[in-house]
């Protein structure tokens, strides 16, 4: 409760030393600010009063929310995470080892992507954990799964929606976007994706692979000075890779069809 005079009290005024100019003293000053900081403490006092029970009811809906998140995020999302990996594990396997198969890598790629022996594919883990961390990775897997099989309308609509800052995972998902694309002669895209794998990262792996399908998708675009720059980048930057080999070759096509 507010300790200050009572609403009312007004001291006299006396003329003295250190009156101001309209003949009030320091102790009238004082007074009439304890008499304004009086009014506001009742007033918010009484504000509270007549509105305590709304207060207490935001709060506590502040509190739930607050605590609501908490819980999803310990008891749905870390748990919802943890199964998906769980289903994640069979697919993964699959796709492994149609990378490394020497035949069959179709059937083992549409393993990857339907499931097998109860297990789900990429395509149903995405559809079922596509909020958690592995579904955004079995966005990845089912994109290159597809553009393995040759179905390149999907393997473009898996990779956009797969999101990442990994150095290398990031670009190679543009860049199969862009292969993807090149298939489905959409050679526009096709660069643009493959540049965007180039802006992604560089690194001595993906960056010349990328500056090469680049390079000669623009070169068939027409955008000559662009390919000519992408394939002299590969020779000084790049000059241990395997896009470096016969660099001078691509290098002078470049620069006789401008």
């Amino acid at each position: 409760m507010a300790t200050y005079k009572k609403r009312g009290y007004k001291p006299k005024a006396v003329k003295g030393k250190g009156d101001g100019i309209d003949g009030l003293g320091q102790d009238s000053t004082t007074a009439e600010v304890f008499n304004t900081l009086d009014e506001g403490a009742n007033k918010a006092e009484d504000f509270v009063a007549r509105n305590q029970k709304g207060i207490f009811v935001i709060i506590g809906l502040a509190a739930v929310i607050v605590l609501g998140y908490l819980g999803y995020d310990k008891f749905i999302a870390e748990p919802k995470g943890e199964e998906a990996m769980n289903e994640m594990y069979t697919a993964q396997k699959h796709f492994d080892e149609a990378v490394n198969a020497v035949s069959g890598k179709d059937s083992l790629y549409t393993l990857a992507l339907e499931g097998s022996g109860g297990k789900y594919g990429m395509v149903e883990i995405v559809n079922e954990y596509g909020s958690t961390p592995a579904g955004n990775l079995a966005n990845y897997y089912a994109g290159m799964a597809y553009l393995n099989t040759k179905d390149y309308t999907n393997a473009v609509k898996y990779l956009a929606d797969f999101s990442t800052d990994d150095a290398v995972l990031g670009p190679l998902a543009k860049g199969g976007t862009g292969d993807a694309f090149a298939q489905l002669d959409q050679l526009p895209d096709a660069l643009e994706e493959y540049e965007k794998a180039i802006a992604a990262s560089s690194n001595g792996y993906t960056t010349p692979m990328y500056l090469f399908k680049a390079a000669n998708v623009a070169q068939s675009l027409g955008q000559f000075d662009k390919a000519l720059g992408y394939f002299k980048r590969i020779k000084s930057e790049f000059s241990d890779s395997d896009q470096a080999k016969n660099i001078d070759s691509f290098i002078g096509r470049a620069e006789a069809s401008k």
